[in-house]
């Protein structure tokens, strides 16, 4: 028990020592621990005073670099602001400057338009005295009239006293005598007559050839005929109304560009979704109405934008022509043609006569010079000659400058200049009788021009009109005394008349063809010019039995 107690005791004495041991360890763990953690503290504190310091260091580097960023982009900002501002106020310059270039061209439009004003009334006033010149011709010819008819009635004072000598002389019965002094004076007095008048009427149209020809060229200007309203105008649609208010632009800019720009008249009224474009070129028509198509559909529509248009389009017609005179030229086999001459037969392709396409004409033309040649068995280079006049023939009709010759005798000389040979040049100066006929093409291009332009339905004209034209000449000449038969041939462009021998002499004959044209050109109205030909054949016929 003892033992039990002694053991007991020795436990409680060893479970004190290994609590107070215990105690102690722990004692020292946890004071070790503690300084452990102070030191881990202290370190904290010092890496969370290095971090702050850092922190802060960043802090004023990341505020130096924005800073200096900043500064940077304010700079490049100011720059690049100088930069736009000094390219915007070089376009605003630019564009000022082609403003008022614009502008100084519209002015001197407007003064080229007024010049042309006193010039037209210049030639008006000019008209007015030709036309005061040609009353006193008209005047001049009638006291001349009045002398003739104090004439006749001296030849008829004369005729009285003759006839009585008669009666005394040859004893011969007045009625006889009268007979034949009538019969021998009248023909004498009718052919003195006419000579007189044929002289004066030579002289006046000597003297007034000039003048005429501006009359008629005035007459034509202030004439209006169906064809030459529908040559001389275009009518271009609109998509709707508005359009109109951009063509015309502020204060009119617009349209006086595109006026000036095209040389083509634009007409601007309450048509619906219309306007008309007017000129007596179908070339410049064709120019503005593609220009303002064009404009319409990018819908920016100012003066400058107007002219760099125009002149687009107008290279691209420059060019469409010379590819329409080429293929032209290869459809009809034709070789060696100078470039002037190709772009003149596609120029053909905007140009009409009495409705009837000229680049058409001419080539049908062509066609029936090679082909007449052929069958008249002329040689293979004569064909080909041939066929290349009948497609120049026309050629005068489209220069690059209008000049004072005739459409034939121009060409001819545009052909000579671009040296075609002598015998397409002769054609194309002789096919309206110009030029006097030196080689055997030149009256088969004029044959063929007649067949392909003066034909019934080539050009526009109503087959009732044109009919009813040929029997009102052939009417009208046979309304004559002593005509037996007239013929219209050429389609209205010659009337032949025959007489009979028996009823009209030589000298009648001259004095009824002049007749027969002064009234054609008093009574009816016809396109071009009509030739008169009285034909007097005597047939002597005697039978022998």
């Amino acid at each position: 028990m003892s033992a039990n107690i002694l053991a007991i005791i020795i436990g409680v004495v060893a479970l004190i020592a290994g609590l107070f041991a215990g105690k102690i360890f722990f004692t020292k763990d946890a004071q070790k621990e503690k300084e452990e953690a102070h030191r881990a503290a202290s370190e904290a504190r010092l890496q969370l005073e290095k971090a702050s310091i850092q922190a802060e260091q960043i802090i004023k580097g990341a505020e130096s670099k924005a800073e200096s960023t900043r500064q940077k982009k304010e700079i490049e900002a100011k720059e690049r602001f100088l930069s736009l501002k000094a390219k915007h106020e070089e376009e605003v310059a630019t564009r000022n400057k082609k403003v008022e270039e614009a502008e100084a061209r519209i002015r001197q439009a407007q003064q080229s338009l007024t010049d042309k004003s006193a010039s037209l009334k210049k030639q008006s006033d000019e008209f007015e005295n030709e036309r005061n010149k040609l009353n006193s011709s008209l005047q001049e010819v009638t006291t001349k009239q009045a002398h003739l008819d104090g004439l006749m009635l001296e030849v008829a004072r004369q005729q009285e006293e003759h006839i009585q000598k008669l009666e005394k002389v040859a004893g011969l019965s007045s009625e006889q005598a009268k007979a034949q002094l009538i019969e021998s004076i009248r023909d004498e007095a009718y052919t003195a007559a006419m000579v007189r008048v044929r002289e004066m009427t030579e002289e006046a149209r000597a003297n007034a050839n000039r003048d005429a020809k501006k009359i008629i060229i005035q007459t034509i200007q202030r004439t209006a005929a169906e064809h030459a309203i529908e040559n001389a105008v275009t009518v271009f649609n609109l998509e709707s109304d508005e359009m109109k208010g951009q063509i015309i632009g502020r204060e009119g800019r617009n349209i006086r560009a595109l006026e000036a720009a095209t040389g083509v008249d634009l007409v601007i009224d309450d048509t619906p979704e219309a306007i008309v474009l007017s000129c007596f070129d179908p070339l410049r028509r064709e120019i503005a109405r593609l220009s303002l198509q064009r404009l319409v559909q990018d819908g920016r529509i100012h003066p400058a934008r107007i002219e760099e248009v125009v002149e687009k389009t107008r290279k691209a017609i420059e060019e469409q022509v010379m590819e329409i005179g080429e293929r032209t030229v290869i459809e009809l086999g034709i070789h060696g043609l100078h470039k002037d001459l190709v772009r003149m037969v596609g120029k053909m392709r905007f140009r009409s006569s009495y409705g009837q396409n000229l680049l058409m004409h001419s080539k049908e033309t062509a066609n029936l010079c090679a082909l007449m040649a052929a069958e008249l068995g002329l040689a293979q280079r004569v064909v080909k000659l041939a066929k290349r006049a009948g497609l120049l023939h026309d050629i005068g009709k489209v220069p690059d400058e209008e000049g004072e010759l005739s459409h034939a005798l121009l060409g001819a000389k545009l052909a000579e200049k671009a040296g075609e040979h002598a015998a397409v040049v002769n054609a194309i100066g002789a096919h309206h009788d110009e030029m006097e006929m030196q080689y055997v093409i030149s009256p088969i291009i004029q044959a063929c021009d007649a067949i392909s332009g003066a034909r019934p339905g080539a050009r526009r004209e109503m087959m009732q009109s044109y009919l009813q034209r040929i029997k009102d000449l052939e009417t009208l000449a046979t309304s004559y005394k002593g005509v037996e038969k007239a013929y219209a041939i050429q389609a209205g462009r010659e009337l032949r008349v025959i007489v009979e021998a028996e009823k009209v002499s030589d000298e009648q004959s001259s004095a009824l063809s002049f007749e027969i044209a002064e009234k054609i050109q008093n009574e009816m109205q016809y396109p071009g010019q009509i030739k008169v030909t009285v034909i007097r054949e005597l047939r002597a016929v005697n039978v022998a039995r």
